[in-house]
């Protein structure tokens, strides 16, 4: 996978605390990169400007790996797979001095991220901002506790944005794994500078669905608001 073939050495990681780096860390790395070199920004020009950082994560399952037996912990163990380094480490790498943090809303957190990211761009709290998420499946432990919740679809796919989400066979999700990285920049700024511009975010918005019928059971009038 590609998690495994993580390029420690170009982020000024030794191979011994690599092994001990959430595979989700080490694709929201380099996939940060990726989006800032696209963008034409290098890190010589974000070294120490106010960019935030902006992460939808979860927590790992790789560390159930490095904790399965007390006397082998490996000694980068803490930061490797703390869930709030999903965004500080890109901050760290790249010496970034705006809001670096990392949301956990579960199928909604890169949303969520995206969201936080627009307000602070709104209130110049950062000039530019990565806004990122990063999930890969591992445990089996996991699939089998979800699967005893009855969380998954039966048809073992997710329906969000489908016509079928109205109808009545739609009863639970599918997971997924994947990274992906964007920049943000206020528009204006953005012209001005000659960047490539890929889309325009019009407007965001978070909430909640409060209660239902079951705390994992959504609210379909909320969610369309």
């Amino acid at each position: 996978p590609a998690s495994a073939r993580f390029d420690a050495a170009s982020f000024n990681i030794t191979v011994q605390e690599a092994r001990s780096l959430d595979p989700q860390q080490r694709l929201l790395l380099e996939c940060s990169y990726e989006a800032l070199e696209n963008g034409g920004i290098t890190k010589q020009y974000l070294k120490g400007r106010d960019v935030g950082v902006f992460i939808g994560g979860s927590p790992a399952d790789y560390e159930v790996n490095n904790l399965r037996d007390v006397a082998t912990i490996p000694m980068h163990q803490t930061t490797g797979c703390a869930t709030s380094l999903q965004s500080n480490r890109i901050s760290y790498y790249f010496d970034l001095k705006g809001p670096s943090m990392t949301v956990d809303t579960a199928c909604s957190s890169s949303l969520t991220a995206l969201h936080l990211a627009c307000q602070s761009l709104r209130s110049k709290e950062c000039s530019t901002a990565l806004v990122g998420g990063s999930h890969v499946n591992l445990l089996p432990d996991t699939f089998a506790s979800m699967s005893l919740s009855r969380l998954f679809s039966d048809s073992g796919k997710s329906y969000p944005f489908d016509q079928q989400s109205k109808s009545q066979t739609v009863n639970g999700y599918g997971r997924g794994e994947g990274v992906g990285c964007i920049v943000l920049k206020p528009l204006q700024d953005a012209l001005d500078a000659g960047d490539a511009i890929r889309a325009v975010i019009l407007n965001t918005g978070v909430n909640q669905d409060g209660r239902t019928r079951g705390i994992t059971m959504p609210n379909h009038i909320l969610l369309k608001i």
